[in-house]
């Protein structure tokens, strides 16, 4: 059963993880999505245990500016456009970079007010996306889906998502996705359902 967007905004506020699936048009996938300002080590993990994909963490144009990461390529070739950055590690205060530990150290510093470029080392074990300055109006992503949620539980606009794949490898879909949510009790969104949420909330 798919939960409303203020329940998913009330868990994104208290640091959990909500999956969110998009158009079946579209990528037709779930993606765990948290916001980066809460990440612990033990979410790291979970995603990687449990979602299996690449661990990334949507950004807006202006985080990416201040922290000086240019797209990876200049004109992405996938079909979808995905904004991807250069990757990155905590420059200080971690080892190889791929530990859950390493990598909630490096997403931590996504969300500090205070981070600089120079607290950050390229290439790294972090895949930082930007988001479309418009969210899931403008584009119907988990990108944009994860900063909007962040932004409207109040958090800082960055978040981390993971695509959920099966146990063979395979791609999950929603009677997957909704057995997987049950069984962790995670709460289960659509963007379709906070493109309209957002339109609401502009009214």
């Amino acid at each position: 059963m798919l939960s409303s967007i203020e329940q998913a905004l009330q868990d994104i506020q208290n640091g959990k993880m909500v999956i969110v699936i998009d158009d079946e048009n579209r990528e037709n996938e779930g993606d765990f999505v948290m916001a980066a300002e809460k990440i612990t080590p033990e979410a790291v993990n979970f995603m990687a245990v449990h979602g299996r994909g690449l661990i990334c963490t949507p950004i807006t144009k202006e985080r990416a500016k201040e922290l000086d990461l240019p797209l990876m390529v200049d004109a992405p070739e996938d079909s979808l456009k995905t904004a991807f950055t250069v990757s990155i590690d905590a420059k200080d205060g971690i080892t190889t970079g791929i530990s859950a530990s390493d990598r909630s150290k490096t997403i931590e510093l996504l969300a500090k007010k205070e981070t600089t470029p120079d607290d950050l080392c390229r290439p790294g074990h972090i895949f930082p996306l930007i988001a479309k300055d418009g969210g899931v109006l403008e584009r119907e992503g988990h990108t944009e889906a994860a900063v909007d949620l962040s932004e409207l539980a109040g958090l800082h606009p960055s978040g981390v998502i993971c695509e959920i794949l099966n146990d063979d490898g395979s791609c999950s879909r929603l009677d997957d996705l909704m057995k997987l949510a049950h069984k962790h009790r995670i709460k289960i969104i659509t963007i379709e359902n906070l493109v309209e949420y957002r339109k609401q909330q502009q009214q």
